[in-house]
């Protein structure tokens, strides 16, 4: 067996251990295959070096220039190469200093309700027509968008998670293994309602196990949308409506709309005089963080809430003494 056979098959073991251990893999997966095709491409041979994967960092495939992100395809290598040192002792684990050290979580970027709103418009007009090509990905934007769910999330949703009779969807496949039950405003229930009318009246699959969002074209058609096709459609409308990106991340993504639902939903606590403290817990047990301080980071990491952090902290610091005239 050739090396790059042997580590082709290596990635794929890899996978298969850590869905076994309930991780939702998201994109990593494509990243480490990509990568032992470029190790095979260019025809590596003996231990995975340092140089080899900064090699295949800096081949982004929209050409980027940027070391930031780099750094970021580099740390998708990290955890694959640890796993690998069990077999192949001499594997090296590219360190977060290459390209310079990166925060852990940049800045999204947060759409405003006009966006969101052309997003979904934009969605609407997806051809061909006649079809349910758009009415599949206005839903799927918008649910992402009200309920604040990871985008494998909402592509695993079978017909049997979505209970519109009341207003309730199960999520299965988390990030962190575990399930939870969401309640839906009742505007989301009419949306899901008829979007699946529509998805059911062309003759598509109503079996319970069935999925709920489907791709409508060629032999994609009726099975469940994949994250690649996902991102593709959001990169060409994202490029079609033109809008200025105001995160760190090298544009708006679609994982900004779950961003997006949290800012949203505790700036309008505040405006309702909410205790942000006492609400925190149930809006990270509603996105399913595994810590509720993952929440709170956006108190400090987000613009639009950085006020509210602030005066958080003026509350804590003790009052100057005045002093009689």
């Amino acid at each position: 067996m050739s090396a790059a056979t042997t580590l082709q098959a290596r990635v794929e073991r890899y996978l298969v251990e850590r869905r076994r251990l309930g991780f939702d893999l998201g994109r990593p997966p494509y990243a480490l295959r990509a990568f032992a095709r470029h190790v095979n491409a260019v025809g590596h041979r003996g231990p995975l070096t340092v140089e080899i994967m900064s090699d295949w960092a800096r081949r982004d495939s929209r050409g980027s220039n940027d070391p930031r992100t780099w750094a970021r395809r580099l740390k998708k290598l990290r955890s694959f190469t640890r796993w690998l040192q069990q077999f192949e002792p001499h594997t090296e684990v590219p360190h977060d200093a290459i390209f310079g050290r990166l925060s852990e979580r940049l800045t999204p970027h947060v759409y405003s309700e006009q966006e969101i709103v052309d997003l979904l418009a934009a969605a609407r007009q997806l051809g061909p027509a006649p079809g349910l090509r758009g009415i599949v990905f206005e839903t799927l934007f918008g649910l992402i968008a009200c309920s604040g769910l990871r985008v494998s999330e909402a592509l695993a949703l079978r017909n049997v998670d979505v209970d519109l009779k009341r207003g309730m969807f199960t999520v299965h496949r988390t990030k962190f293994g575990k399930s939870r039950q969401l309640p839906m405003h009742w505007s989301t229930v009419e949306a899901l309602r008829r979007y699946r009318w529509q998805r059911d009246l062309s003759g598509e699959s109503a079996e319970e196990d069935a999925p709920f969002f489907i791709g409508t074209r060629g032999r994609r058609r009726g099975l469940p949308l994949s994250q690649r096709q996902v991102h593709r459609v959001f990169a060409e409308l994202r490029q079609r409506l033109g809008w200025r990106n105001r995160g760190a991340h090298h544009a708006p993504r679609i994982h900004d709309l779950r961003h997006t639902f949290v800012v949203r939903r505790i700036l309008l606590w505040q405006a309702q005089g909410v205790d942000i403290d006492q609400a925190m817990l149930s809006l990270s047990t509603y996105v399913g963080h595994a810590m509720v301080t993952n929440t709170y980071w956006y108190l400090s990491a987000v613009p639009e809430l950085m006020a509210l952090a602030a005066g958080r902290f003026e509350s804590f610091m003790p009052r100057p003494e005045v002093q009689d005239a």
